[in-house]
Formats: C-alpha cells, sequence, structure tokens
C-alpha cells in the first residue's frame, strides 16, 4: 500500500499527500483509526495490490457523516478497481451508521473529480487556497454522497 501511495506521491497533483509514507506509516494509520473506521483493498490473485480505500469519523464532519480516501495505483484506474472498492466502503459505511459520506478532492484532480462525481457524489463546498505540507497552496472541493 505504501508503495501504491508513493508512487501517487511522486506523481503529483492527486492526492494531498506530499511526503513518501512507509509500511510502517500504513500501520499506524490502520492500528490509530478511529472507531467506525473501514479500510478495504483491491488486490490481484498474485497479491499485487491495485488499490485501497479507507472510510473514517473526521472532526470536521458531523457524526452522522463519514470521510473517504481513494489510492488506485497508477495505470489501473478506469478498470473498475475504484468501482468495486467503492461498493465495499458504501456498504460498511452504512453497516457502521453514517448517513452520508464526504469526499475532499484537490480542484486540479480532474481524475478524482470524475470518479466522485460518477458514483454519484454532489458537490456542496469549495474551499480556496488550501496550504498542502509542502507549502504548495491549492483549492479543494467537497463532495456528498447519501446513504439513505
Amino acid at each position: 500500500m505504501a508503495e501504491l501511495l508513493n508512487a501517487i506521491i511522486r506523481k503529483g497533483g492527486t492526492t494531498a499527500h506530499t511526503t513518501p509514507v512507509s509500511r510502517d506509516t500504513i500501520l499506524q494509520w490502520m492500528d490509530r483509526a478511529p472507531e467506525r473506521s473501514a479500510w478495504h483493498v483491491a488486490e490481484e490473485d498474485t497479491g499485487n495490490i491495485l488499490g485501497f480505500q479507507f472510510l473514517e469519523p473526521h472532526p470536521d464532519l458531523p457524526p452522522e457523516a463519514c470521510d473517504i480516501a481513494s489510492f488506485v495505483r497508477l495505470g489501473q484506474t478506469g478498470l473498475g478497481v475504484g468501482s468495486k472498492l467503492f461498493d465495499a466502503s458504501r456498504k460498511a459505511a452504512k453497516d457502521l451508521g453514517y448517513l452520508w459520506i464526504n469526499a475532499t478532492i484537490r480542484a486540479d484532480n480532474t481524475g478524482g473529480l470524475a470518479y466522485y462525481q460518477s458514483r454519484g457524489f454532489e458537490t456542496y463546498a469549495h474551499h480556496p487556497q488550501q496550504r498542502l505540507a509542502n507549502g504548495a497552496i491549492i483549492d479543494k472541493i467537497s463532495k456528498r454522497f447519501d446513504l439513505t
């Protein structure tokens, strides 16, 4: 998972993450995930990870909403990996008692915006001039998917 995410970080322009992560970092994220969180991984029969997605509560969201993050291996987008991940995450969000899912995406991430739009997410907020960890300033867009 770290290798997959690091390739996306190196490419740039699609994730708010700006510094490489290690296997231990990913394991810490999972170990420290708050209650009402869920992680899903898509992999080939060989064990090669094609993508992962997680949802969890977020301090800026009401308790009936969770935040989602999605990462698909470079070169594997558009092949149904994200669709399968979202099917699992949508079910998990319902099972965890959430009423809606939030996705906050970089405004320059056209692929991410299209992905969430194609799942039925609707834009509800625009966040101009957001500073990333590396100092870059970007706009972000929040989209909402109602589970009811």
